[in-house]
C-alpha cells in the first residue's frame, strides 16, 4: 500500500520579476516603475511611521521594514505588483507582543514567522489560503480596525493615559477615566490634519493626502509650540529618542538601517532579552499567528492585484518571498511585513510594470529617512492618530460589513459577528480559529442536508414496473461522508417484512469516506441478518475498490454490485424466484 508523505517542492524564486521580464521589459517600463515607486514611496513614509507607533515601537522601525522587507519581498516574491511593508492588520497582533516581550521579542517572533512562511511556500500551502471564508476575513479585519481606532484616541485627544495594555476592555476603561485630561490644542491639530486628509483627494492633485495632512499638521504644531514658547504639542521628536553607535538624538535617526542582533534589543523591562528555549516556546504561538495573517493578507493582496492587471501570481513563491523578507528585515530593525493592499493599488494606478517599482519605493523611503529625518520628527502625534483613523475606516470595509449583515444567510452573519467580537475582545488568532471551525461545521451541515435517500415509487416508473413484489428501490443522491452517511443510510432500514430484496441506486454518489463505508457495511450486515438481499447499482469503480479493501465483497444470492439498473432488475427477479 502506498503512503502519502508531505512533499517539499522548490517554488521558483522571483517569479514576479521573471514574469515581468518575459513579458518584454524596456526603458519605457523602467520609467513607469520609477514614477510609480516615487509615488508609493511618498505614501509609505507616513504610513510606515504611523503603523510602527501604533504597534508600540519607535517610528524608524516601520521605515526599516519598508526599506529592507519591501525590497527583498519584491525581488524574491511571486507577484509583479505587491508592495510590502508594515500594515494595519498586524497592529492587533504585534501590539500585545511588544507589551509582553518588548521590541527584541517582536523582532525574534517576526524572524520565526519568516521561517514558518518559508515552510508554507516549500510545502505548497499557498493555494490553501483561498479556503479561508469571506465572513471570517471580513470579521477579523473589521475587528482589527476597531482596535486600531481605539488605540489612537489618546494621541488624538491628547489624553494622559500612560501606556495602554493589550486588553481592549481595559484600554477602553483607561481612556474613559482619562477624558478629563483632554488637551484642546492636541485635539485641534488632530481635527485639522484629519480634515485636510479627507478633503485633499477631492482636488485630484498628484500629491498623496497622507503626506499633505502630516505636513500641515506639523506646520500647525510647530507654530503652536513657537507661539506657546514650549513643547505643548506632542511630536515624534518629543516622544521618541534614539541611540546608534554612541550617538543620540530625538525623533528619527538620519542613518540607513544597520545590521543588529534582535536579541540584544530591549525586552519588556528595557534590558536585553535572555534568549532561551522558554522564550522561543512562548513566541511560537505569536509567530504562527503572524505567519498565518501574513500569508492571508499577502495572497489576498496578490489576488486583488491580479484582478486589476489581469496577471497571475505564484502563491508559493509569494509566501517564500514574504518569508525571506520577514527573516532578514528584523536583522536590520524591521518589524513584521506583508503585502499592503492600499499601497499595491496605488502602485498599479501609478503605472507600475514590475517589482522594480516596489524596490524604488524602498529606496525613496531610505532617502527620505536620511535626508529629512529632522522634518519627520516635527510630525505631531495627533496628526498620525488622524491618519490611522482613516486607515482603520478604510480597513473596516464598513459598507461591506453592513451589507453582509443585512443580506447574507444567517449562518454567515453568525460567523461574521463571532469573528468580529472575538477579534475586538480577545485576539485575532482565536477569532480566525473559531471562525474557520464554525465555517467548516456549517459547510458540513449544508453538505449533509444535500445528501438524500428516497424510496422510488416503482408503480410510477415504467422501467421498474416489471419488478416483482418484495423488491424495494432506493435512490441515494449526494456524497456519503461523516456528516451525511448515517442520516442517508438510516432511512434504508425497512421494517416491511414482505421486502426480501433491496436495490440501492448510487449513480449520484460522487464520493464516500470511511464513515460512509462503515455505515454502508452496518446496513448490509443488518440486511443479511434479516435475510434481505442487497443490490448496489451504479457505484463508481474506485468506490467499489474501497469497499473491497474494507472487506465488503459480493456474496452470491445476498450482495451484488451492478453498473446498470437493468442488470439489477434481472438479478432481483432471479432472487425472488
Amino acid at each position: 500500500m502506498s503512503r502519502r508523505r508531505l512533499r517539499f517542492h522548490l517554488p521558483a524564486v522571483a517569479t514576479g520579476l521573471r514574469s515581468a521580464w518575459q513579458a518584454g521589459y524596456g526603458l519605457a517600463d523602467l520609467r513607469q516603475d520609477i514614477m510609480a515607486g516615487l509615488t508609493v514611496g511618498t505614501v509609505a513614509v507616513p504610513l510606515s511611521m504611523a503603523l510602527a507607533i501604533a504597534t508600540g515601537v519607535p517610528p524608524q522601525h516601520g521605515l526599516y521594514t519598508a526599506i529592507v522587507a519591501g525590497a527583498i519581498i519584491a525581488l524574491t516574491g511571486g507577484s509583479r505588483f505587491n508592495v510590502s511593508g508594515p500594515t494595519a492588520a498586524f497592529v492587533v497582533i504585534l501590539f500585545p507582543i511588544v507589551q509582553q516581550f518588548g521590541l527584541g521579542g517582536l523582532l525574534i517572533a517576526s524572524m520565526m514567522a519568516g521561517v514558518i512562511l518559508i515552510m508554507f511556500g516549500l510545502t505548497g500551502m499557498g493555494r490553501l489560503i483561498q479556503f479561508v471564508p469571506y465572513p471570517v476575513v471580513l470579521g477579523f479585519t473589521a475587528g482589527i480596525a476597531v482596535v486600531i481606532a481605539v488605540l489612537q484616541i489618546p494621541d488624538f485627544l491628547g489624553l494622559q493615559t500612560g501606556e495602554l495594555g493589550e486588553h481592549f476592555i481595559a484600554n477602553l476603561a483607561i481612556i474613559f477615566h482619562s477624558l478629563p485630561s483632554l488637551d484642546p490644542l492636541e485635539l485641534g491639530v488632530g481635527i485639522f490634519a484629519l480634515a485636510v486628509m479627507l478633503y485633499w483627494p477631492r482636488l485630484n492633485l498628484p500629491v498623496p493626502a497622507p503626506l499633505i495632512g502630516l505636513m500641515v499638521g506639523a506646520l500647525a504644531a510647530y507654530l503652536l509650540n513657537l507661539w506657546l514658547g514650549g513643547g505643548s504639542i506632542d511630536t515624534i521628536a518629543s516622544r521618541f529618542s534614539w541611540e546608534i553607535n554612541g550617538e543620540t538624538g530625538n525623533g528619527i535617526p538620519p542613518v540607513a538601517p544597520v545590521l543588529m542582533a534582535p536579541w540584544h534589543l530591549p525586552g519588556p523591562d528595557g534590558t536585553p532579552l535572555d534568549v532561551n528555549f522558554a522564550l522561543i516556546r512562548a513566541l511560537i504561538g505569536p509567530a504562527f499567528a503572524i505567519a498565518m495573517l501574513g500569508a492571508i493578507e499577502s495572497l489576498l493582496c496578490a489576488v486583488v492585484a491580479d484582478g486589476l492587471t489581469r496577471t497571475r501570481h505564484d502563491p508559493d513563491a509569494e509566501l517564500l518571498g514574504q518569508g525571506l523578507g520577514n527573516l532578514v528585515a528584523p536583522l536590520f530593525g524591521g518589524i513584521t511585513a506583508t503585502a499592503a493592499i492600499a499601497r499595491t493599488a496605488t502602485n498599479i494606478r501609478s503605472g507600475a510594470r514590475s517589482p522594480l517599482a516596489a524596490v524604488v519605493h524602498a529606496l525613496v523611503v531610505l532617502l527620505t529617512m536620511i535626508a529629512l529625518a529632522g522634518v519627520l520628527g516635527l510630525v505631531p502625534m495627533a496628526a498620525l492618530a488622524a491618519l490611522l483613523f482613516i486607515i482603520a475606516w478604510n480597513m473596516s470595509e464598513a459598507r461591506h460589513f453592513v451589507r453582509t449583515l443585512r443580506s447574507a444567510p444567517f449562518d454567515d452573519v453568525a460567523i461574521l459577528a463571532t469573528c468580529f467580537g472575538l477579534t475586538v475582545i480577545f485576539d485575532m488568532v482565536l477569532a480566525v480559529g473559531v471562525g474557520i471551525a464554525l465555517a467548516a461545521a456549517l459547510f458540513i451541515r449544508r453538505m449533509a442536508l444535500l445528501t438524500q435517500s428516497d424510496r422510488v415509487d416503482t408503480r410510477r416508473d415504467s422501467s421498474l414496473a416489471t419488478l416483482p413484489d418484495g423488491v424495494a428501490v432506493y435512490n441515494i443522491d449526494g456524497p456519503l461522508f461523516f456528516g451525511a452517511a448515517e442520516k442517508a443510510l438510516s432511512s434504508l432500514r425497512i421494517a416491511d417484512p414482505t421486502i426480501k430484496t433491496l436495490i440501492i441506486d448510487m449513480h449520484d454518489v460522487p464520493s464516500m469516506d470511511v464513515t460512509g463505508i462503515m455505515a454502508l457495511e452496518t446496513l448490509l450486515d443488518d440486511m443479511a441478518r434479516d435475510n434481505v438481499g442487497v443490490i448496489v447499482v451504479g457505484l463508481k469503480a474506485r468506490m467499489i475498490l474501497k469497499l473491497r479493501r474494507a472487506g465488503i465483497r459480493k456474496v452470491p444470492g445476498q450482495r451484488l454490485y451492478c453498473q446498470q439498473m437493468g442488470q439489477a432488475i434481472r438479478v432481483a427477479r432471479r432472487w425472488q424466484g
